[in-house]
């Protein structure tokens, strides 16, 4: 006797995969009556339908990894990220400072290259540059 169907319609009520669904062979022909979802959830409370437990294998655990030449991804990410803020930052107090003070356009230039090779350490230091160079 074919039970495919049953199968089905009892893995879809029970929310469980077809393949982890059990019949009891002495129960089967109740099984073969059972039309609706009820029907089915009441064989469940009844044991005529069984789940299978769910089968894994044991979680291995994964060795730490060493900080080695491969493995540097992480510091450059930090480092870029910094990078990132300074410059931002630096930038956008060079647009606001031409927005107060007209900078020539070769200067901006030369400020900008400046920012990019990190030769400010922060926003006091190139504040300072910008004071010497164009005054208060």
């Amino acid at each position: 006797m074919n039970l495919r169907k049953k199968k089905m319609l009892a893995a879809k009520t029970l929310e469980v995969g077809k393949e982890r669904i059990i019949f009891v062979k002495t129960r089967l022909d109740e099984i073969k009556e059972a039309i609706t979802k009820q029907d089915i959830r009441d064989l469940y409370n009844g044991n005529a339908i069984m789940i299978k437990q769910i089968g894994g294998r044991k979680k291995m655990k994964r060795k730490k990894k060493r900080e080695t030449v491969g493995n540097t991804r992480k510091k450059m990410k930090k480092r870029k990220r910094k990078y990132l803020i300074l410059t931002r930052k630096l930038r956008n107090y060079l647009n606001e400072y031409n927005k107060i003070k007209k900078i020539p356009e070769g200067q901006i230039e030369l400020v900008r290259k400046k920012i990019k090779n990190k030769e400010f350490r922060n926003k006091s230091d190139m504040m300072e540059y910008l004071n010497n160079l164009f005054g208060k």
